[in-house]
């Protein structure tokens, strides 16, 4: 698959999993997100192992990350994307997202889906708009799974 590796406003973009500093990620994901509250550092790392994950770096300090869940031919799900609050209004998830959307394979995708509470205009600017058909859409849904 193919690798990122880019810099932007002295920012460092990378899909290099050696780089992601998982207890970072946990942290924040366990402490600050509004989707995964307490969950398991153990958990954070298997979905990154079997998931495609940028970092955003700063002087080698983890600011920032997301993962896409997909199979690489047909499908995607864009998930965990967050940059801490000090780097934040800098532009960098516009970045991400526009690495994101440059990638070969993610152009030939069938569906990119993700789910979000307040960044529809971030993701309206890449495409992204309500399902077309809302009631073919269905979920199991565990919102207490990690005890919250």
């Amino acid at each position: 698959m193919e690798q990122i590796n880019a810099t932007y406003k002295d920012y460092l973009f990378s899909s290099d999993k050696n780089l992601m500093q998982w207890s970072f990620i946990h942290s924040w994901i366990s402490k600050e997100s509004y989707w995964a509250m307490n969950i398991p550092i153990e958990t954070v790392m298997i979905a990154g192992e079997n998931s495609y994950c940028i970092g955003v770096f700063d002087n080698g300090s983890q600011i920032g990350y997301t993962r896409i869940i997909t199979d690489y031919a047909t499908f995607a799900y864009l998930a965990d994307v967050f940059i801490i609050k000090e780097h934040r209004a800098k532009g960098l998830s516009k970045y991400i997202m526009e690495l994101i959307m440059n990638l070969d394979w993610i152009k030939g995708l069938r569906r990119l889906m993700l789910t979000t509470l307040d960044a529809q205009e971030l993701y309206n600017q890449f495409g992204f708009h309500p399902p077309l058909y809302p009631e073919r859409i269905m979920e199991i849904r565990r919102d207490n799974i990690y005890g919250n």
